[in-house]
């Protein structure tokens, strides 16, 4: 089996736990508004290669990665879930840690056949690091396309499971820095044990060059950074949320 990669990184450090191999997977269904690899968006821009040969480089940078492993991320690694499942079953056959990075957008509970995909992955998948857009479904669309129904979906499949989870969170100012969709966020995620940490990270322009070369219109404009005290506040907000629902079901 071959699948379609963008491009690998030996050394990623906010992949997953300790240092990781970070596998960048060809194609996705979304559109973020603030995406910062656009050129990701196309399978047909990835290069085919196998399991064999992807972990051939993981043996080649191992001895670097303390306390890591390997992460799938996009693009949309869900969207070659086939190959995913093939690289981390031979991953775990050897000992090494699996991640999944995702937006979950694929997923849908009302298919089997493509739940009993999903369990066969997730019986090989360590940590899911789980990327909620935005959590009110309208604003979700408008600011990716997508609908956020089957994400949110994905983290009650997970949370069945038991499958331990990180949630990442993107805070652009004007967009999802809000306090009233940052505690609605958070009073979603509160029942959920399986969750095991919360990233809430800075919308950055730092692409702007790349959708250029790409001949495409950078779609935030002039949309300022978040800083640092917009991210700190914004993670002070998810979590005074998550504290609220869980001091309602625990009393």
């Amino acid at each position: 089996m071959t699948g379609y990669i963008h491009s690998t990184e030996s050394f990623g450090t906010v992949d997953g736990p300790g240092t990781r191999f970070v596998v960048f997977l060809a194609g996705c269904p979304m559109r973020c508004l603030y995406c910062h690899n656009p050129d990701t968006w196309e399978r047909s821009r990835g290069t085919e290669r196998t399991v064999e040969d992807i972990l051939a480089e993981y043996d080649g940078v191992s001895t670097l990665l303390q306390g890591g492993g390997i992460t799938c991320t996009g693009g949309e690694p869900l969207t070659q879930i086939a190959f995913v499942t093939e690289l981390f079953a031979a991953a775990k056959a050897r000992g090494i840690d699996t991640c999944l990075d995702t937006s979950g957008v694929t997923f849908d509970p009302e298919d089997v056949h493509r739940l009993g995909e999903f369990d066969r992955l997730m019986e090989v998948t360590d940590l899911v690091m789980l990327d909620i857009k935005h959590i009110d479904n309208e604003e979700h669309r408008k600011l990716t396309g997508q609908p956020n129904t089957n994400i949110l979906a994905f983290l009650s499949y997970l949370s069945e499971r038991g499958t331990p989870v990180w949630i990442r969170h993107v805070v652009v100012p004007g967009l999802t820095l809000d306090d009233k969709w940052l505690f609605e966020l958070g009073a979603f995620l509160g029942p959920f044990r399986n969750i095991k940490a919360l990233d809430v990270l800075r919308y950055h322009d730092m692409a702007r060059p790349k959708y250029k070369e790409l001949g495409m219109e950078y779609p935030l404009g002039d949309t300022p950074p978040a800083t640092k005290e917009d991210a700190l506040h914004a993670r002070s907000v998810i979590l005074d949320g998550m504290r609220s629902t869980r001091n309602r079901t625990e009393s």
